[in-house]
């Protein structure tokens, strides 16, 4: 085998081969979802993307006699840098053949970018921010991924470590039986909580009844995850991209929000149906016909995923979370959800998994976020 050789992605020419290269590499594999380049595109590029506000990054490509054989993204976040009082430049977009030289290869260019400007030590997989999917799978590998999370053959576990990582965290995703109906028990606890607080739930059916509140739930989120690993807070120009992005095809159904009595967004949770295998079919695409696959998913579907969902600091611990999914709860049996499955969420906020025990549920991908270098 020839020898790697490692270029900077320069142009859209290279932009896209860095974007296609999944495509060949998971070629085949049942449990691999493909993003939509367009959105992989939006991701990458200074000019769409509203975290290079704050976001320096840049894109490699390896190759052997000529063939694509890796990618890799670094990316330093000043923002995480100065919130957390660390110098750690992040990788993500990390795909790779089962070659050693060729991921060595790729980490050390990006590591040595970062210690470049100033960086002392590395950690992902990451995005720009904790909107874009995160974390190695390291368990799992033969479930099937989704939209929003990362998926990775399980050689990749065994490079992370002969190339020095360790664990800084990891994230687990659940998956629940939807039960056939929500205990009166639960109703009625949930009734003396909404009044204990002064709290009522959100009466939304149209995706316009909710935009209004898009902006405060952006600001909750900001609030409620604040001292989430690696967290740093959106700005206002990415509140709303991602406004324009996901509140104009939500069904209102799959969107629970706790108001309390000053009209504020104080708990939420985001669901939307299961678009894994309309993705696999469009194959990253939503023209000519991508489109079609993911209008059905949204209309039919007999799996959700729980994309995301926060409560306020000063609400958590009080039965707030327990609003949430009791509503999403009774939405998912009302129109026949059979399996809800959550997004990635930290194994040591015990808070957000341990109302999981409520749940028929159980654990069924594990995510890992590597770090080398600085502690």
């Amino acid at each position: 085998m020839g020898e790697v050789t490692i270029s900077q992605v320069n142009g859209r020419k290279e932009l896209n081969t860095f974007i296609d290269f999944p495509f060949t590499l998971y070629r085949g594999n049942a449990y691999w979802v493909p993003p939509l380049k367009s959105d992989e595109r939006n991701s990458l590029r200074h000019d769409r993307n509203p975290a290079f506000e704050y976001c320096e990054a840049a894109y490699w490509l390896a190759r052997i006699d000529g063939k694509v054989a890796g990618r890799i993204a670094a990316i330093i976040n000043r923002n995480e840098c100065s919130r957390w009082n660390t110098r750690l430049v992040r990788f993500g977009w990390f795909d790779f053949i089962d070659d050693r030289r060729v991921s060595e290869a790729l980490i050390e260019t990006a590591r040595q970018w970062g210690r470049e400007r100033g960086m002392t030590g590395m950690h992902g997989p990451l995005g720009f921010t904790d909107m874009d999917p995160e974390g190695m799978v390291i368990d799992g590998f033969d479930q099937l991924s989704s939209l929003s999370a990362l998926y990775n053959f399980p050689y990749y576990v065994g490079h992370m470590e002969s190339l020095g990582f360790r664990k800084a965290v990891d994230w687990v995703q659940f998956e629940m039986d939807v039960p056939n109906e929500v205990p009166e028990k639960i109703n009625r606890l949930n009734r003396i909580v909404l009044e204990r607080y002064n709290l009522h739930m959100l009466k939304a059916t149209k995706a316009r009844d909710i935009r209004p509140y898009a902006a405060k739930l952006f600001a909750m989120y900001n609030t409620s995850f604040h001292d989430i690993y690696g967290f740093t807070a959106l700005t206002d120009q990415q509140i709303a991209e991602y406004t324009r992005q996901y509140f104009g095809f939500i069904r209102p159904e799959y969107v629970s929000m706790v108001i309390d009595r000053d009209d504020q967004v104080v708990g939420f949770g985001i669901c939307i149906p299961s678009l894994a295998r309309a993705l696999q079919k469009s194959r990253g695409s939503l023209f000519p016909f991508g489109f079609i696959h993911l209008l059905r998913a949204l209309r039919r579907n007999d799996t959700i995923h729980m994309y995301l969902v926060g409560v306020h600091p000063d609400y958590q611990g009080k039965g707030v979370l327990a609003l949430v999914y009791q509503q999403l709860t009774q939405a998912f049996i009302d129109t026949g959800i059979k399996i809800a499955r959550t997004h990635p969420q930290l194994e040591e906020n015990v808070r957000a998994t341990s109302i999981w025990k409520n749940y028929d549920s159980r654990v069924y991908i594990r995510r890992r976020c590597w770090i080398r270098g600085e502690e």
